[in-house]
């Protein structure tokens, strides 16, 4: 049996996320518009797996294949008849559940891979003796061959996703650097390029120099096109004495496949920014371009309360390991319209709350751009995975100059957080029932906060292209002084750089932690408690319950910490380490962690929260540590930024916490996280009709297996040849490029 690290129980959580009643409520042409975007996104959302690593593309193709010729149940026959127990059986539909769930086969939440929990060779004997095997037997058999292999082992850089000798990335060719990214990245600056849709392919001629290809996802390739702002970018160039070619046609059927659905979901656009945010997605991903996709953003920010919220891009750069590529996502969702109610009380009250953030006025932006905050109840998530709430555009130019957009996902947040007491670890028992209590409203007062006033908050400090900058520099000072005196701003953000480039490994964790804290911070404020309708009492369990969580989730983060590569492996974990690290470190008792011996005799441990001391010793220590957050990525302050955040982010064995050994206790006692079965929409004639499917692995596959009723074996032939065309860059994927510490 592999490493339990490495496997997705059989009992792991299952829930089906429940838009029944706002979908009924959709109009006609609503329930239409819905409908096509949501086919966007699915589609969309397979480009994830060529995102992820070589072999989960055959992966996907092989499972979808099996589940298409016989649905779980017909398939269970066929593998008890070939010798596999019950719990194989059961930790195949796992094995197969998770890898659609994640779009591939590493955990979306802690880039870590899973592996089937059966022997190989029983595998084998049900894929190659099943039904979809018979009637495609060179088909199947030559998938196996690929992926099968890959699929289970468990060779020490095959563990993680990562860059060099750390792991392994389909971002980047697998014999790239840190060194090549870090090169690729001050080249795309250069020549005013993102990253959010590019991949980089390095190879080395035969006197051992290495030239490097940045490809852009986009439906065109080399052919030629109508001039556009993309078409002057592909070409060679010399940068620092290495030649670049800047390509395009990553993904290009797939994308194609988007563009159409795009199309279509035009004609049932509710207004004109609609209308005019779809020309600018289908301009982005036909050409290539994220400026096109700026402007669609832009008209996407100026389309306030729809019925039907929709955003489509590569958006999210977790997975990146240098921190820029954006991962494919596409949602589509309906309005919740009682708790929308009160998050625009929220956005009323945002610019009175953000003067009680502890940072000067300077710091801040110079005019409060009012957003949409909306509560959605989510009808399609394609992505890796499904988040609580959402605070996009990720432009930087944009978020600073034109706004944003809020959403916290209410059914999302409905299943996949709720808490079952005999699961709950590391708590008290008397705090464990106040906790099952409150988890739930407190989260939605963070989720709140943090997207709207944490990711909304701090103004970045940039000079344009003509040398102007937007502060002035001879009068703003910096409110950070450790033991220094106020000085002037020494560094800012250059034309091109933005915060992800300038701070690119640790820009999401960093950004995820300034978010939180800003919400543990601004959930203490009286007038936020009453936006949700919570006083007294109430108020203060709140308050308790949330900063409880957030202690607690600090020492669960300790499960996505590798300590032989000294990493993390996931932002918003990492984040809330630093948070319990700063809470620690302000003493006097506020936060204790206890290893203790749980009633099974194995190695235990309790967290306790002093509440009394939240506002007198937690706050202050909060307002220091946020204060310096928001003035280093303010000024650009690589640097110092990294040595403040990587301080607190080190997990050693040092006493009192001992780290390290609390890793083990957390480990033994993880629960994985909770699978999320979605809908499907079938249009019918012109009427839109809603499939779900039961909370179970099984279930999960079957709508997989009902996801793409008219192209299905297109898109695996798609994926693989896709997969394959770029097989080399990754051959013997467990060999590390040399060089590379």
């Amino acid at each position: 049996m592999a490493d339990t690290q490495y496997i997705l129980p059989n009992d792991i959580g299952v829930s089906s996320l429940d838009c029944r009643e706002a979908f009924r409520l959709l109009s006609p042409t609503e329930r239409l518009y819905a409908y096509h975007l949501s086919r966007a996104a699915w589609y969309g959302g397979l480009a994830v797996l060529l995102q992820t690593s070589p072999e989960a593309p055959y992966i996907y193709a092989l499972l979808s294949r099996l589940f298409r010729a016989q649905d779980p149940d017909q398939l269970r026959q066929h593998a008890l008849a070939e010798g596999l127990t019950e719990e194989e059986y059961q930790a195949f539909l796992v094995y197969a559940a998770g890898v659609y769930s994640n779009m591939g086969n590493y955990k979306s939440f802690g880039d870590t891979k899973f592996v089937p929990n059966l022997p190989k060779e029983k595998l084998e004997r049900v894929i190659l003796g099943s039904e979809a095997a018979q009637q495609h037997p060179e088909e199947v058999r030559g998938l196996w061959q690929t992926c099968g292999e890959l699929m289970f082992s468990l060779e020490p850089r095959l563990r993680h996703l990562g860059l060099g000798k750390e792991g392994i990335t389909t971002y980047f060719s697998g014999n790239c650097t840190m060194e090549d990214a870090k090169l690729a990245q001050d080249f795309l600056d250069s020549q005013n390029l993102s990253a959010y849709n590019t991949r980089l392919f390095k190879e080395v001629d035969g006197e051992g120099k290495p030239y490097y290809e940045v490809r852009l996802a986009s439906v065109l390739g080399s052919e030629p096109s109508l001039d556009s702002e993309v078409t002057s970018k592909l070409k060679s160039y010399e940068f620092r004495g290495s030649p670049f070619q800047v390509t395009r046609g990553d993904y290009a059927p797939i994308l194609q496949k988007v563009v159409e659905q795009l199309e279509k979901a035009k004609a049932y656009a509710a207004n004109s920014h609609q209308g005019q945010m779809l020309a600018q997605y289908i301009e982005s991903f036909t050409q290539g371009s994220i400026e096109a996709h700026k402007r669609g953003s832009r008209f996407w920010i100026q389309d306030k309360g729809p019925i039907v919220e929709s955003y489509i891009g590569f958006i999210e750069s977790y997975r990146d390991p240098f921190g820029s590529r954006g991962e494919f996502e596409g949602f589509v969702a309906v309005v919740n319209k009682a708790m929308s109610a009160k998050f625009e009380r929220l956005v009323a009250s945002a610019e009175q709350l953000l003067k009680e953030l502890p940072w000067p006025p300077t710091f801040e932006k110079d005019k409060f751009l009012t957003p949409d905050f909306t509560s959605l109840d989510v009808l399609t998530f394609a992505g890796s995975g499904i988040p609580a709430g959402i605070n996009i555009p990720n432009y930087d130019d944009l978020r600073q100059t034109e706004g944003f957009k809020n959403v916290s996902l209410g059914n999302v947040l409905a299943v996949a957080y709720a808490t079952q007491r005999e699961k709950l670890t590391f708590l008290e028992e008397d705090d464990k029932d106040l906790y099952i209590l409150w988890k739930g409203p407190s989260f939605d007062v963070q989720v709140g906060l943090h997207e709207l006033l944490g990711h909304g908050s701090g103004k970045l400090f940039v000079q344009d292209e003509k040398g102007a900058f937007n502060f002035d520099q001879e009068t703003v000072i910096n409110p950070e002084t450790g033991e220094q005196l106020l000085f002037q701003i020494q560094s800012w953000y250059r034309s091109g750089e933005t915060w992800d480039s300038k701070f690119s490994t640790i820009a999401s964790s960093y950004e995820e932690c300034r978010a939180e804290s800003v919400g543990l911070y601004l959930c203490l404020h009286p007038q936020v408690l009453e936006i949700f309708g919570f006083e007294g009492a109430d108020a203060e369990d709140v308050i308790y319950v949330n900063w409880l969580n957030m202690v607690r989730a600090g020492l669960l983060a300790l499960e996505f910490y590798t300590p032989e590569a000294f990493n993390w492996r996931q932002a918003h974990m990492q984040a809330r380490f630093v948070i319990l690290r700063v809470l620690l470190e302000a003493g006097e008792g506020l936060v204790t962690i206890t290893p203790t011996t749980g009633s099974d005799g194995r190695p235990d441990a309790r967290v306790r929260l002093d509440r009394s001391k939240i506002r007198s010793v937690g706050k202050p220590a909060l307002e220091r540590f946020l204060r310096r957050l928001q003035v280093l990525k303010s000024t650009g302050d690589v640097a110092g930024g990294r040595a403040l955040y990587e301080g607190y982010a080190t997990v050693t064995d040092a006493p009192p916490e001992c780290f390290l050994t609390l890793r083990d206790t957390v480990l033994l006692r993880k629960e994985s996280r909770k699978l999320i079965v979605q809908p499907n929409t079938r249009l019918e004639g012109s009427d839109v009709q809603l499939l779900e499917y039961e909370a179970s692995a099984a279930g999960l596959i079957r709508s997989f297996s009902e996801r793409f009723p008219e192209d299905g074996p297109e898109l695996e032939e798609i994926l693989t040849q896709l997969a394959t065309a770029d097989a080399r860059f990754w051959k013997g994927p467990s060999e590390a490029p040399s060089g590379q510490a």
